[in-house]
């Protein structure tokens, strides 16, 4: 099983509170024996054969890569540093690069960066367990501001922790959420999955929770 992302939640509310602290332990989860099992290989040993979407600053928006500066090739450089297997580092971070009226999200702060690759962990662990790679990642980290512009967004989404994401594989959503949850409760990781008709979201809060 992956170490939980986060600490302990007495909640079965899927936002976060404003005193969301995963501890560094958590936060820095590894890879367990159950996990390399539904993977199929170590972490180590999944990388893409070629450059092809591992991302450079060309790739996004023009007024977003100039708002984030410097940490937007930073951020990159991390991403690939995961070397997943089934997920791009373009997919991660165009995520990020999207504007709701005057309002760009932006990337998290670069002291919870771990947190995503965390469950950007688990998710490309679901993806080869099922055999399927990943489609889009609709959202990962959102800041306040831009949540507060997204329909339907709880004021204390998990996605403002950089703990979830809302992703699409090329399959049906429904089989995706099912495989989620088949592999969360044989230990996979602990979190929410939510199931939704286009996209499922999967978060690390360290508390099983399905809607």
């Amino acid at each position: 099983m992956l170490e939980s992302n986060a600490p302990d939640q007495s909640s079965t509310d899927h936002t976060a509170g404003s005193d969301f602290q995963p501890t560094r332990r958590n936060v820095l989860g590894t890879l367990g024996l159950a996990t390399a099992a539904f993977c199929g290989s170590s972490i180590q040993s999944q990388a893409f054969g070629s450059s092809q979407g591992q991302g450079t600053t060309a790739e996004y928006p023009a007024d977003w890569v100039k708002l984030e500066g410097r940490v937007l090739t930073e951020y990159i450089k991390y991403i690939n540093s995961l070397k997943l297997k089934n997920i791009s580092t373009h997919t991660v971070v165009n995520a990020h690069a999207k504007k709701r009226g005057s309002v760009w999200n932006r990337l998290p702060p670069k002291n919870w960066w771990n947190r995503m690759g965390y469950t950007l962990r688990v998710v490309d662990c679901i993806s080869s367990a099922m055999k399927t790679p990943v489609k889009d990642i609709i959202s990962a980290y959102r800041s306040p501001e831009y949540n507060a512009r997204c329909a339907g967004a709880k004021r204390g989404s998990w996605h403002q922790a950089n703990v979830a994401v809302d992703v699409r594989f090329h399959t049906s959503a429904r089989n995706v959420t099912y495989a989620a949850r088949k592999l969360r409760d044989r230990g996979l990781f602990k979190g929410g999955v939510g199931g939704y008709a286009s996209f499922t979201h999967i978060d690390t809060r360290g508390e099983n929770i399905n809607w």
